[in-house]
């Protein structure tokens, strides 16, 4: 599993800088490593993805100004832009977080845990649940917003990452040393075991499984948290979105610190680059692999209840296009590849809700083709880039 990080170069412009020794002495500090270095490379993947599909937006407007009649496309981009730039970073920062239990997964043990997908569902299903029950002892409305959503994300997170545990311990501990192919039909699986066993709950219990959220009626949800305004143009920014935001960094700081910063995460590190070497030298292989599998399921579980958050509207199906569109981020940004899971994140969020916004002025096309092309991108990166944006070609010894 690749912790790498994109370091700043000691070169150039920026060499007197980076090469004094009060430099060098702050980015050894911990702030600097767990703080404001992923903070700034966080920045920086926003501000590029947005950068970059702006010009590519603003060409399409160019080459195409009227695709519809009485439809500029340049007026449309002016007043849509900032909205799609929030929605992307929203969305990006989800898919971001499900990416990352593909990847620490697949950094442990070489394979891609596709029942990760219902992990997210279970996550949403749970937030649900827990709202629902919340709401039966009194009401939500006397709740503080933060700490409603601190609890739900919270509880939901850990379920979820227990959930991944016990899968891990029944379905996949005993496969180890199958072939890679075993292990990766037994996750497609569990995901629709997975799947069946929440609808036949849901049924039970309250006789529907479209699960709508009881908060899609709380002031705080309905109302927009600020209004930013453009020119003559105002952007009404959701409060969900500004929840995820806030949520998902937080996170990221919080698993970046443990990767990089504590003996846990250094042994998971040492398991991923080889297990019997690892176990020889003392570090609890099992117990390191199960801490792996409850983070990652704890992220899957933590983006499933902050989508369930924004949407209102949650079913046992709801995790299929999200992870599949999460596991393309892993992909895009090099599958086991922690920076790369955030950067690929925030691209496929990114293109997706420019498509989104771009598209439905083209007749012949439409926002149906937004998943196509998501898709194609996938396709593309592994023929062209098997490894990712930052992944690294690893050669194995025969």
């Amino acid at each position: 599993m690749s912790t790498d990080t994109l370091m700043p170069e000691r070169s150039g412009l920026l060499s007197p800088i980076t090469s004094s020794p009060t430099w060098i002495r702050f980015s050894h500090t911990a702030l600097y490593r767990y703080v404001i270095f992923p903070l700034g490379q966080i920045f920086v993947f926003v501000v590029g993805a947005a950068l970059l599909l702006t010009v590519i937006s603003y060409v399409i407007a160019f080459l195409f100004p009227e695709p519809r009649e009485n439809i500029n496309l340049v007026t449309q981009l002016n007043r849509q832009l900032p909205g799609m730039i929030i929605s992307g970073i929203s969305i990006g920062f989800v898919y971001a977080m499900i990416a990352l239990g593909y990847t620490l997964v697949y950094g442990v043990l070489k394979f891609i845990n596709f029942a990760h997908s219902e992990i997210f569902m279970v996550g949403s299903v749970s937030a649900f649940a827990i709202l629902s029950f919340i709401g039966s002892l009194g009401g939500l409305e006397g709740w503080n917003p933060i700490l409603l959503v601190v609890v739900t994300v919270a509880l939901s997170a850990v379920l979820s990452g227990l959930l991944a545990v016990g899968i891990e311990r029944v379905a996949y501990k005993p496969l180890r040393r199958a072939p890679r192919l075993v292990p990766l039909i037994t996750a497609i699986g569990i995901s629709y075991i997975l799947q069946d066993v929440v609808r036949a709950i849901a049924s039970l219990t309250i006789n529907d499984f479209n699960l709508t959220y009881p908060t899609r009626d709380l002031d705080w949800i309905r109302n927009p948290i600020l209004t930013l305004t453009f020119g003559e143009y105002d952007v009404r920014v959701r409060t969900t979105s500004v929840i995820i935001i806030i949520a998902a960094i937080i996170m990221l700081l919080a698993l970046n610190y443990f990767v990089n910063g504590t003996k846990s995460g250094r042994g998971i590190r040492a398991i991923s680059m080889d297990q019997t070497t690892a176990g020889l030298m003392g570090i609890p292989v099992n117990l390191m692999i199960s801490l792996t599998f409850f983070i990652g399921g704890a992220f899957g579980g933590a983006a499933g209840a902050l989508f369930g958050l924004n949407v209102g509207n949650v079913t046992p199906y709801i995790g299929f296009f999200p992870g599949l569109k999460a596991f393309t981020a892993a992909v895009l940004g090099g599958i086991g590849n922690i920076t790369g899971a955030l950067l690929g994140g925030i691209l496929i969020g990114m293109i997706e809700s420019f498509l989104n916004g771009i598209l439905v002025y083209f007749p012949a096309v439409g926002i149906r083709y937004t998943d196509i092309i998501t898709f194609g991108i996938l396709i593309a990166v592994l023929i062209f880039r098997p490894s990712g944006l930052l992944g690294e070609r690893v050669d194995e010894k025969v």
